[in-house]
Order: structure tokens, then sequence, then C-alpha cells
């Protein structure tokens, strides 16, 4: 969530049979819901029938903008394709909104959010949070959390490839059905693990009849 486009520099794909393009975060709209935003990604979008993959939020908007567009594949990292998949602190959260409890103007003081999310041991992240945090507006976040512990979805999309690290703090496994499992992979596996897809993805790509 409000990561920009360097989480994937690791990812590097054969130049002869794929073209990456990626796609930025915008402040939505005031009034925007998630398919609004979604549409509008798409017109950011010049090629036909594109592979979407995103990570995390990214994950979630990606499936909803299948809905809208047609797509040779969908690939969802970090992230959950139903509703059901949700933690429980999510499903707790959508129901009592205390969520909107949260210090999200932290955003703009990356150091004190990282001390306050993980504590003084764990400041080392705050270098990651630098580099990766890009949008750092409150009203950008807040709508985004909303999104989230809000979001509603029985069936994911038909040709929907679902990839999930093992050891995901974010989004635990455990609740996680029908997915590619990265072994020791994290919520930040697109970043730390960028091996493993560099030497998956070409063949998720192009397999026939892969959704998970």
């Amino acid at each position: 969530m409000a990561a920009n486009p360097s989480i994937f520099d690791g990812i590097k794909l054969p130049e002869d049979r794929f073209e990456l393009h990626a796609l930025k975060w915008f402040v939505p709209d005031k009034g925007m819901d998630f398919t609004a935003y979604a549409k509008k990604m798409i017109s950011f979008i010049k090629h036909k029938k594109p592979v979407l993959l995103g990570v995390s939020f990214g994950g979630f908007l990606v499936q909803e903008m299948s809905n809208h567009m047609d797509t040779l594949k969908v690939i969802a990292v970090s992230c959950v394709k139903t509703s059901s998949e949700l933690p429980k602190r999510m499903l707790f959260a959508k129901y009592t909104k205390v969520h909107k409890l949260l210090p999200t103007g932290l955003v703009n003081n990356v150091e004190l959010l990282a001390k306050y999310a993980f504590g003084e041991r764990a400041t080392h992240r705050l270098e990651l949070y630098e580099r990766y945090l890009s949008v750092r507006d409150k009203e950008y976040i807040d709508w985004a959390i909303d999104q989230i512990v809000g979001w509603e979805q029985d069936v994911p999309p038909k040709n929907l490839v679902h990839i999930h690290g093992d050891r995901d703090a974010v989004f635990p496994i455990k609740k996680i059905n029908g997915c590619k499992v990265v072994k020791n992979g994290t919520h930040t596996m697109i970043i730390h693990r960028a091996r493993w897809f560099n030497e998956h993805l070409p063949a998720i790509i192009l397999e026939e009849g892969s959704s998970i």
C-alpha cells in the first residue's frame, strides 16, 4: 500500500518475450470508490489484454481492474482473493470501524512511524520505508485501509494466479487456500525474493489454464 514501482526493480523477465510497465498509485478523488479508482487506473494502460500483477493492496486492485477489462492473466501477490481470507483483525475492524482510530498522520513522519509500528529494535526497516513509500498522503492512506477492511469478493477472477508466502504476517497463510506458496516468503517477498519471481513468472504467465 502506497509503495512506488521500485518494489519491482528486482523483477527481470526476458525482454524478447515480455514488456514491463509500472503503474503508480494516485490520490483518489473525494468520494471515489474502489471500482471508480480501478477504472481510472485502467485508463493508464495502453496495451490490449495485458497481464496484471499487483502486490498487497495492488493485488486487490488488479483483481478489481480485471472486472472491467480483458486480461490475459491476473497475478495477485501477498494479498487475498476472497474476503473470507482476510485475517480476523481486519474483519473485526470492518464491523467496529476501529481502523479509523489508527494514527495515519504518521505517514508523513516515516521515522516515527517505524518506531510506532515495530519498536526501537526494528528501526532498520526505516530504510525500506524511506525508499519504497511514495504516497505519503493521509487521505489516501485512510482511503486505502478502508478499501482493504471493507473489501468484498466471494469469487476470484477466473484467470487469477495467487502467489503467497508462508511467512506473510499481514495476510497469514493459514486462512488462505489454493495459492502458489513461496517457502519462507514474507509480505515483502517481491523485493527480497525477486529471484523466485524471475525464475517462475515466465512459466506462470505463459501457462494455459494455470488459474489458482
